[in-house]
């Protein structure tokens, strides 16, 4: 049964408020309580999304700039004075000042003991990454109290619990085997100093997710932003001061100014709770979406004395680019493989963040931007793994001339390869770094969405198709972080793994959506499907490939698909592939259908609750975002 604590205004699912009595303390769940009303300005700002999306599709309308006359809802600056650089932001933090390479990942496991699961915790504090971005979203996997466990870890490595520093000791030792091998050298001189250099930042999850445990008393789910935030916060923020550390979050997903300034006002709401200045927590922000890019001086603005920078992705913008144009039959985008940060829309993009940041506020501070993500792993073989890393670098190397700060790695064991990029430059950071002002004319707003010559092959599609399969696999148990390749090439050690997070997964079936629905053509012949350039690509074409690496899956070795999910989480992948990519009309999210079938291993149960999902969005738009297993009260 679900328990209410003694406000009443929330409860949680099942036992979980006594099994995890050490993070639903007394102090955070007064502070959910305190926060819970956001929750109805948050659910008006979701629907109002979805609404703007459906307009846009009906009236076959592009994204454009706000007037520059009006104010930005939820604060009282002007569009005008924000571009303008007319507000107060914040000073960058002395610990934020360097940030040449942040970590990502969760400090969590799936169904691993504490012992075990912390040590994802040691790995990130051990690997000399300037910062680690804890993720609570698209990498941490959600079944059964996973996002928990995950918020337990960060409170025990923060403190520096035995049981973490137990594990740290250890963990030490192998990572200095590993670099000896790898890098010639140890990398960890003293392995309890080495825990105090890293940043601590944590992502939460997005505005238009909700939490799995948490709703209010009246059955409606509580926003996963507001009780990721106020968990990580609430048991830590004393550990983290008292350390000299910055508070520092991650905000994922938004698309709007008025959604920023929701943001702003939960944290100095959750400041004032804790008793703490205003401003004290502090914010990068990943510019993910399309509409976003439009609005990037007014969502700094919004977020005022919070904001320390922007980061720039790659996976969720492609995918945000795709589902802002689904309904323009001419924007089809190519190979992913092509749509890298100096291509096209990307590479305006990327542009635009780095003027924004270096457009000073009323005081004279800039802030931050730190470049996007490096997905390689180096394991594999020799000659794979020195090609890969070759690209890594060259990658860094062009953030770095371009104007970045720093970037992402997606393992630890790159941080190290990758971190003498900056280390060589020397500069702690390129803040107020000169870059022409920002322009909100037509020129600037087609370049958001342009498209340039590049393949779109069936060996792109393999490649879109396969990984998006094992990843809704992996998603399902609970790793939401997975190193992935396509299942034709699981033999092929060249072939390195890449790390494949929520959004890789969701990019690559919206990528197969426009191709099967806007009549993509191919640009070369494929002898093995008998395909020509110049072919439509066919539902037909879809369900032949998806037969077959279905079955290339079912006949892998464990160390790429496990054997216990063969029977169980990949026919329900395979079964929201073929949901996502053949509706008619686009979803918004894919972390829906997965979400909505978290720990149900049925299938027939599974394709229920996909067609009732698929009916509720035709019907009025709306989304099945529950926890469809939470306890009733009782």
């Amino acid at each position: 049964m679900s328990t209410a604590p003694s406000g009443n205004s929330i409860e949680i699912r099942g036992q979980l408020q006594a099994e995890y009595s050490d993070i639903y303390t007394p102090e955070a769940l007064a502070a959910l309580e305190s926060l819970a009303h956001f929750d109805e300005r948050r659910r008006r700002l979701m629907a109002e999304r979805i609404e703007r999306r459906s307009n846009r599709i009906l009236k076959k309308e592009r994204i454009s700039f706000l007037d520059a006359s009006a104010m930005i809802a939820g604060t009282d600056i002007s569009v005008q004075d924000a571009r303008d650089g007319k507000f107060v932001g914040s000073e960058i933090p002395a610990d934020l000042q360097r940030q040449w390479i942040q970590g990502t990942g969760p400090a969590a496991k799936p169904d691993a003991p504490i012992e075990s699961s912390i040590r994802n915790a040691a790995y990130a504090l051990l690997s000399g990454a300037d910062g680690w971005m804890f993720d609570g979203e698209d990498a941490l996997g959600q079944i059964t109290s996973m996002s928990l466990d995950n918020q337990r870890n960060l409170k025990f490595a923060i403190s520096k619990d035995p049981v973490f520093t137990k594990a740290a000791e250890k963990v030490a030792g192998e990572m200095n085997k590993w670099a000896k091998g790898f890098l010639g050298r140890e990398v960890i001189e003293d392995w309890q100093k080495q825990l105090d250099f890293t940043t601590k930042i944590f992502r939460a999850r997005g505005l238009h997710l909700d939490d799995r445990h948490v709703r209010h008393s009246g059955g409606v789910a509580l926003s996963a932003s507001i009780v990721d935030m106020t968990l990580y916060v609430v048991n830590n923020y004393k550990s983290l001061q008292a350390a000299g550390s910055s508070i520092v979050l991650y905000l994922p997903k938004i698309q709007t100014a008025e959604e920023a300034a929701l943001w702003n006002s939960m944290m100095s709401g959750l400041e004032e709770v804790l008793g703490l200045p205003d401003g004290t927590i502090k914010v990068y922000v990943l510019i993910e979406q399309l509409e976003a890019t439009f609005q990037l001086m007014e969502i700094r603005a919004a977020l005022g004395t919070h904001f320390v920078g922007f980061n720039t992705g790659r996976w969720d913008y492609i995918n945000a680019v795709a589902d802002a144009m689904c309904w323009e039959s001419e924007f089809v985008n190519p190979n992913i493989e092509d749509i890298t940060m100096t291509y096209g829309y990307m590479r305006i993009y990327e542009d635009r963040v780095r003027r924004c940041v270096n457009t000073p506020d009323a005081n004279g501070h800039c802030a931050l931007w730190q470049g996007g993500m490096e997905p390689n792993i180096p394991v594999g073989s020799e000659d794979g793994v020195a090609a890969s890393m070759e690209k890594a670098l060259a990658g860094a190397a062009r953030e770095q001339r371009e104007g970045a700060s720093g970037k992402w790695v997606a393992h630890w064991k790159m941080v190290h390869i990758v971190r003498p990029v900056w280390e060589m430059v020397g500069e702690a950071n390129q803040l107020g770094r000169s870059f022409p002002a920002l322009a909100y004319d037509q020129e600037a707003a087609d370049g958001l969405t342009l498209l340039e010559p590049a393949p779109r092959t069936i060996r792109g599609a393999k490649n879109l198709l396969s990984v998006a399969l094992q990843y809704g696999n992996a998603f399902a148990r609970g790793f939401q972080a997975a190193a992935l390749k396509p299942a034709d090439l699981f033999d092929d050690d060249n072939v390195l793994y890449l790390m494949e997070d929520m959004a890789t997964g969701e990019i690559r079936l919206s990528i197969l959506w426009e191709w099967i629905h806007k009549k993509a053509t191919l640009t070369e012949d494929d002898a093995e499907t008998g395909c020509k350039a110049g072919d439509v690509f066919t539902v037909e074409i879809f369900k032949k490939l998806l037969e077959e690496d279905y079955a290339r899956c079912l006949d892998a070795k464990d160390k790429d698909v496990h054997n216990d999910s063969k029977t169980t989480t990949l026919p329900i992948a395979r079964e929201v592939v073929e949901a996502y990519v053949l509706s008619g009309a686009k979803m918004p999210w894919y972390i829906d259908l997965l979400n909505i079938n978290l720990n149900n291993h049925d299938l027939d149960s599974a394709k229920k609750r996909i067609e009732r999902y698929m009916e509720a969005f035709a019907k009025n738009g709306s989304r099945i975002t529950e926890n469809l297993d939470f306890e009733p009260a009782r």
